[in-house]
């Protein structure tokens, strides 16, 4: 999804961080990002191994017990406890380090089920069952990205672990794509078995400039909801529609019709859409079927707006199928993604070290994303979070798209290609400075 812009590694023996001390409520932002920097340097070709054989192998929701099993054992490797199978295909990886807060930190899993034309020379040629047909696979959302970098903050921090005191909670979550890992994770009783965070982190990567990073307080993400609606009608010859009750006329009308409930019924000034992403009916030209399904999705941020999206949806559907004289349809309605909401002060604090590591290239993000994501399940259990953005592309490419007006591939796009350098640096200091900021304060 295109996300707002808003994480493999082992450091080479014998290397060893800078012994700068941590006060406890402060953190030294250029000496401890000199540290982190340097560890970088030696360890980036591993995390760019790992990030490629990611990228070459990705896994489906719910299917990821590959990648699972990499991230555990590089997990492992670092000191960490680890759990897995936690939500069906999660892992959690603990370490102690002493009496402090405990600071949890994502990464996703999952890949999409569409075919890579990046032309890159790890591009995936992988193949798994999705919605019981056999589909290409591919890390075009850049969960690849954030894995590498969520390896690479671990072993960082590890590294640092005589800087910081408390407990490190690193959560690889399956199922972003089905907006559902999350609440699996939970409903496994991830806080109950693990204790439940002080603070949370997680980041994605998006169509920006590598080596920036985006963060906002508030709302940084939107609501989300699937539909399917099931249109029935009275299949027969296609030169005799008068004899038949045509579903793919219902259909068509209610993909055409249901964008007034945006333009005229919606709050103009108010995000909200619903876009159809798939229209399954009949098996030949010459046939009118019984049947024609539809499938989509309904963004908001606001509530009141969500409400009336879902019942203007629903009240198209009913009326097109009565202006054909159609039984009604079946109507499913899935409730997705809440809004990610960033806790105001912690996110405010952790922009002001952004700042100071990147200076202009850290920026407050204008406005919420449009896309969806179910961290906000870890956030309404109790984990006050921030959620922030790199960018992931060219830089020149990206100034050229802006002058042009052209944009350029992004996230579930399938040409959407990161540059793993800086970007997966760019995630590692970014995290590893949030982390060490929420461990000092």
């Amino acid at each position: 999804m295109r996300k707002t812009p808003f994480p493999a590694v082992v450091v080479a023996a014998g290397f060893a961080f800078a012994a700068t001390s941590l006060a406890a409520s402060d953190l030294d932002v250029a000496a401890t990002k000199t540290d982190i920097d340097r560890g970088l340097d030696a360890n980036y070709p591993q995390l760019d191994a790992l990030y490629k054989d990611l990228h070459r192998h990705p896994e489906l929701p719910f299917q990821e017990k590959v990648t699972a099993a990499r991230l555990a054992k590089e997990m492992r490797a670092l000191g960490f406890t680890v759990t897995e199978g936690v939500g069906k295909t999660g892992i959690v990886a603990i370490l102690h380090n002493g009496a402090g807060p405990t600071v949890l930190v994502r990464t996703e899993l999952d890949a999409l089920p569409l075919q890579e034309l990046t032309g890159l020379p790890y591009a995936s040629t992988d193949q798994q069952t999705a919605n019981g047909h056999l589909s290409f696979v591919a890390h075009s959302c850049g969960h690849d990205i954030h894995m590498a970098a969520w390896v690479g903050t671990a072993k960082t921090l590890v590294e640092l672990k005589g800087r910081w005191h408390g407990t490190l909670m690193f959560i690889g979550q399956p199922a972003e794509e089905l907006v559902s890992g999350a609440a699996a994770m939970l409903g496994d009783g991830l806080f109950r078995r693990f204790s439940k965070p002080d603070v949370g982190f997680a980041l994605h990567v998006g169509p920006d400039a590598a080596g920036t990073v985006g963060y906002r307080p508030g709302v940084i993400s939107s609501n989300s909801d699937a539909f399917e609606i099931a249109f029935h009608g009275r299949g027969g010859h296609g030169a005799m529609p008068n004899l038949t009750i045509d579903p793919v006329l219902e259909a068509g009308h209610f993909i055409v019709d249901v964008q007034s409930v945006i333009s005229r019924e919606k709050d103009p000034a108010a995000f909200g859409v619903v876009s159809i992403g798939a229209l399954d009916a009949g098996s030949a030209g010459n046939v009118i079927p019984d049947l024609a399904r539809v499938r989509g999705t309904i963004r908001s941020y606001d509530q009141a707006v969500r409400a009336k999206l879902l019942a203007g949806v629903e009240r198209t559907a009913k009326a097109v199928a009565a202006m054909s004289d159609a039984p009604p349809p079946d109507i499913i309605i899935r409730a997705g993604g809440i809004a990610v909401v960033n806790d105001a002060a912690l996110t405010e604090r952790t922009g002001r070290v952004f700042r100071a590591a990147f200076g202009a290239r850290a920026e407050v993000t204008p406005s919420p994303g449009k896309a969806s994501e179910d961290y906000s399940q870890f956030i309404l259990a109790g984990v006050p979070s921030t959620y922030f953005s790199i960018g992931g592309l060219d830089p020149s490419a990206v100034a050229q798209s802006q002058a042009s007006g052209v944009p350029l591939p992004g996230n579930h796009s399938p040409q959407f290609a990161p540059l793993p350098e800086p970007t997966i640096r760019t995630g590692v200091e970014a995290m590893t400075l949030a982390v060490l900021s929420a461990l000092a304060n």
